[in-house]
C-alpha cells in the first residue's frame, strides 16, 4: 500500500511541477500532506507508526543519500571560493541559531538544557529543497544564491556531530561513552574519505575506465560501497555519507558531473519517499497532544532563531537589507531535521516523545511557510517586474502635448513603436 501510495502521489506531483515553479505551491508540501491525509490517524489507508521498521530504514537511507549528494555539491574548491558569506552563515549562523532554539526550547517549551541544545541541533540545519526558487533564479543577486546553495549543502553535515553528542548526552551519564562515538565518527570519516579516494585512483590507471553509459553509476557504486563498509564496521554512516561526497568533489570532478543529475534524482525520490512517511505519522491527534507553549516555541523557532542569528552574522558584511532578509527567512527545517528527530525516537532518552512533537510541528509550519513563499520573495528581486517603466510612459505623454493638429495622431502613432522600443532596451538593461 506504501508503494501505491508514493507512486500516486509521485505522479500527481510531476504532473503539478511546472505550476508549482511558479506558483505558490511545493512538492515537498504535496508529500508531507498526502502522508497527513493518508495515515493511520486521519483516514487509515497507510498504516506506519514512529516504531515501523521501514521508518527507520527509509530515513537512514534517505539522508545518506541526501548528505551524500550534498557533500559531492561541494567539494574544497567550491568552498574556497566566495566563502566570506557562507562562512558567516556556517561560522557563526549555525551554532547562534543552536544556541538560540535552545534558550527557546528551555524557557518556552520547559525542555531541560541537555534535551534543548538537542533540539537547537536537530533544528538549526537548513533544507536547499525550499530555498530552489531564489537559487535558481538569475534576478536573485548571485551572491545570494551562492549563499543559500552553499550554506544549505553544507549545514546538515556540520549539524551531525553536534546531533549525535547532545544526543549521547541526554540520554544520561550512564550511556555517555565518548570513546565509541568518538571511535565511530572517525571510522565513518576514514571510510568516507578513502573509499572515494581509492575509486578515483583506480579509475584513473590505464587498466580501468569508465563507459560513458555507466559513468553514472560510478558514484552511486561508491555510495553504496561506503553505505556497506560503515554499517559492517558500525562507523557513523552519516559523516561517511558527507565526507564521501565532498572527497568525490574535490578529487573527482569528473565523476562528480557524470553523477551529479543522476544523483540528486535519486536522492530526490527518496526524500520525498521520506516526506509521505513522516506526513504519515503526523494526525489531529498527534498534533493535538502539544500544548500551547510548544506551538509558541515552533513559531519562535522559526521567525525569531535563525533571523536573530543571521542578523548578528551579517553585522557589517555589505549585504543589502533585501538580500539579508530573504537569507534570514530562508532557513527552513527540512529533511535532516526530520531524520534527526527520529534518531532521538530511536535512542529512546526520556524526554524523546516530547522533543520529536516539537520538532515535528516546527517541521511541519515550516515546510509550509517557506514552501508557499519562496516564489514570492524571488520575485522582489526582479526589478523589471517590480517597477514599471515610467519613462517610455511620459515621453509619449509630453509627444501628444506638443503636436497640435489631426496630423498629430498619425506622427504620434509612428513615433510610438521606437518609444516601446525604448522601454524594452530600457526593461532589458535593467535586467
Amino acid at each position: 500500500m506504501l508503494l501505491l501510495c508514493f507512486a500516486a502521489v509521485l505522479l500527481a506531483a510531476v504532473l503539478v511541477s511546472a505550476l508549482a515553479n511558479r506558483t505558490i505551491l511545493s512538492t515537498a508540501a504535496l508529500f508531507l500532506v498526502a502522508g497527513f491525509v493518508l495515515g493511520e490517524g486521519t483516514t487509515g489507508v497507510l498504516h506506519l507508526s514512529a516504531d515501523s521498521p521501514i521508518v527507520a530504514q527509509l530515513a537512514e537511507l534517505a539522508l545518506f543519500a541526501v548528505l551524500f549528494t550534498d557533500g559531492m555539491r561541494v567539494g574544497w574548491a567550491d568552498l574556497r571560493s566566495a566563502w566570506r558569506l557562507p562562512g558567516r552563515a556556517l561560522g557563526w549562523g549555525l551554532p547562534l541559531t543552536l544556541l538560540v532554539t535552545a534558550v527557546l526550547a528551555h524557557y518556552v517549551a520547559g525542555l531541560g538544557w541537555a534535551e534543548a541544545l538537542l533540539i537547537g541541533a536537530i533544528l538549526a540545519p537548513t533544507d536547499p529543497v525550499f530555498a530552489a526558487a531564489l537559487v535558481g533564479n538569475d534576478k536573485v543577486p548571485a551572491r545570494l544564491r551562492h549563499l543559500l546553495n552553499v550554506e544549505s549543502g553544507v549545514n546538515d553535515g556540520l549539524a551531525l556531530p553536534f546531533v549525535v553528542v547532545l544526543l549521547a548526552v541526554a540520554a544520561g551519564s550512564d550511556d555517555l561513552h565518548l570513546g565509541e562515538l568518538a571511535t565511530e565518527l572517525a571510522v565513518g570519516l576514514a571510510i568516507g574519505v578513502l573509499v572515494p579516494l581509492a575509486a578515483i585512483a583506480l579509475e584513473r590507471t590505464r587498466f580501468f575506465a569508465a563507459s560513458a553509459a555507466y559513468a553514472p553509476l560510478n558514484g552511486v557504486a561508491i555510495g553504496l560501497l561506503v553505505l556497506a563498509l560503515g554499517k559492517a564496521t558500525h562507523g557513523n554512516l552519516f559523516l561517511a555519507a558527507f565526507a564521501a561526497g565532498i572527497t568525490v568533489a574535490t578529487f573527482g570532478p569528473r565523476e562528480r558531473a557524470a553523477f551529479e543529475h543522476f544523483g540528486e534524482n535519486v536522492a530526490e525520490l527518496l526524500k520525498l519517499a521520506a516526506l509521505l512517511v513522516f506526513g504519515a505519522l503526523i494526525s489531529p491527534g498527534f498534533l493535538g497532544e502539544i500544548p500551547w507553549t510548544g506551538w509558541l516555541f515552533a513559531v519562535l523557532a522559526i521567525v525569531v532563531a535563525r533571523p536573530v542569528a543571521l542578523w548578528l552574522s551579517f553585522l557589517r558584511s555589505g549585504l543589502s537589507l533585501r538580500e539579508q532578509a530573504a537569507a534570514m527567512w530562508f532557513g527552513p527545517k527540512g529533511f535532516a531535521s526530520v531524520v534527526y528527530g527520529l534518531l532521538v525516537l530511536e535512542a529512546g532518552i526520556g524526554a524523546a516523545d516530547e522533543v520529536f512533537h516539537l520538532v515535528a510541528l516546527t517541521i511541519v509550519i515550516s515546510i509550509l511557510a517557506h514552501s508557499s513563499t519562496d516564489v514570492v520573495i524571488a520575485r522582489a528581486f526582479d526589478e523589471s517586474a517590480e517597477t514599471p517603466n515610467w519613462h517610455g510612459v511620459l515621453r509619449r505623454a509630453r509627444r501628444r502635448a506638443t503636436l497640435p493638429g489631426p496630423r498629430a495622431g498619425r506622427r504620434v502613432a509612428a513615433a510610438e513603436p521606437a518609444a516601446d522600443g525604448g522601454a524594452a532596451d530600457d526593461q532589458a538593461r535593467t535586467k
